[in-house]
């Protein structure tokens, strides 16, 4: 028996064996959830994480993670012409309508799998890639495990109905924040919410992307018996969090569970992230250190009154949090000490960011200074003052 028979036993055996153990003729009637952050990888909520089910059209996301990847490597460009296949143009719906022998680019069949969730356009990008369906299916599984999606089997490209093909709540969060990480380039494309094709404009089924400030992505999915799916990203600030909501009864009910999950995930890592700060805080004795900055402050501003230029070194979502964090850095460059903090309030998306500052340089030294932190991969920016006060 070949290599590739036996990889293909194996699968087959394995998604057998996880469908006997979660009931193939009927997967959990209680629906699975997970939410993550996305940039820590920390699990914020989850409900039946690891209850199989059927990925829907969630399956989609892997034919596109191989997509971005054949990019990446220069096996694939935007522009590429692909020919649609018989088999291709034949799936069933949803699909773009795309006829046997046309070409479309690459970039068309991704918008299509993206926004339309186009059937036909997910195999034309399979057979791009493998020989056939089949073969690229194997390649979506394998891939799959290398990513720790360890009760994931893929069974076609577009997530159409297959007993054999099942996955998690918590395999598809892995795969969708792999997709944040590994492609960030592409990673936009999830929040498109419609494009055109000859003429005709086709619009989201995501309607989280509407409803959420901040959500964008990342693909939806149903089948009578899989549900309604969602892996669903937005971002709040600093802050990003995933979330997966499978088998529920209805859009509605699925789109208010996600959205629900995400807004408590992101009000979590904010105050997780302000506990952090004063914690910081209390390490670094701050009313000691504002009295002695204070002071030093004084006994210098006449021979720093002349700089008028300032770095900027971050931007937060507290006050507490970007002040600690420029005591830190001074601590850290002694000759910094003599030069005051600023933390300025400004508005951002809607809501106050405080922006950490130290100021009263000339503008060549704060160059200077900017172009070092660079260097130690810390974030800086060179702005003029608005104040030579401290707040």
């Amino acid at each position: 028996m070949g290599k590739k028979m036996v990889k293909l036993f194996r699968i087959s055996l394995f998604a057998v064996l996880l469908l006997w153990g979660g009931s193939a003729l009927g997967l959990p009637k209680t629906s699975s959830g997970i939410a993550i952050d996305i940039k820590t990888g920390e699990i914020i909520s989850s409900e039946n994480p690891d209850a199989i089910r059927y990925p829907a059209s969630l399956t989609k996301l892997m034919t596109l993670y191989l997509t971005f990847e054949a990019l990446e490597k220069g096996k694939l460009k935007m522009n590429t012409p692909l020919k649609v296949s018989k088999y291709a143009a034949n799936r069933e719906p949803s699909k773009l309508g795309v006829k046997p022998g046309q070409t479309i680019s690459v970039e068309t069949a991704i918008h299509a799998v993206i926004v339309k969730s186009a059937n036909d356009c997910a195999v034309v990008l399979a057979e791009a890639l493998a020989k056939n369906e089949a073969e690229f299916a194997l390649k979506m599984t394998d891939k799959a495990h290398k990513l720790g999606m360890k009760h994931t089997v893929f069974k076609n490209a577009s997530g159409l109905n297959n007993n054999a093909q099942v996955t998690t709540a918590r395999d598809m969060a892995v795969l969708g924040a792999a997709m944040y990480k590994h492609f960030p380039k592409y990673y936009h494309l999830f929040s498109l919410q419609k494009f055109s094709y000859q003429g005709k404009n086709f619009y989201t089924h995501n309607h989280v992307l509407k409803r959420f400030k901040g959500s964008d992505g990342m693909k939806t999915g149903y089948l009578a018996c899989a549900g309604y799916n969602i892996v669903t990203s937005a971002k709040r600030g600093e802050h990003r969090i995933l979330a997966v909501a499978m088998g529920h009864k209805s859009i509605k009910e699925r789109d208010d569970k996600v959205i629900a999950m995400m807004d408590k995930g992101l009000k979590k890592i904010a105050l997780n992230d302000e506990q952090k700060a004063h914690k910081v805080m209390a390490k670094l004795d701050v009313p000691k250190l504002i009295s002695a900055e204070m002071k030093s402050t004084k006994e210098i501003k006449k021979e720093l009154a002349k700089g008028e230029w300032g770095i900027q070194i971050g931007a937060f979502r507290n006050y507490a949090k970007a002040r600690s964090y420029a005591f830190s850095l001074k601590q850290k460059n002694p000759e910094l000490k003599p030069y005051p903090i600023d933390v300025e309030a400004a508005q951002s998306d809607m809501a106050v960011v405080y922006r950490s500052k130290i100021t009263n340089f000339s503008k060549k030294d704060a160059q200077e200074l900017c172009d070092r932190l660079k260097k130690e991969n810390k974030p800086c920016i060179v702005v003029k003052n608005q104040s030579l006060a401290m707040q």
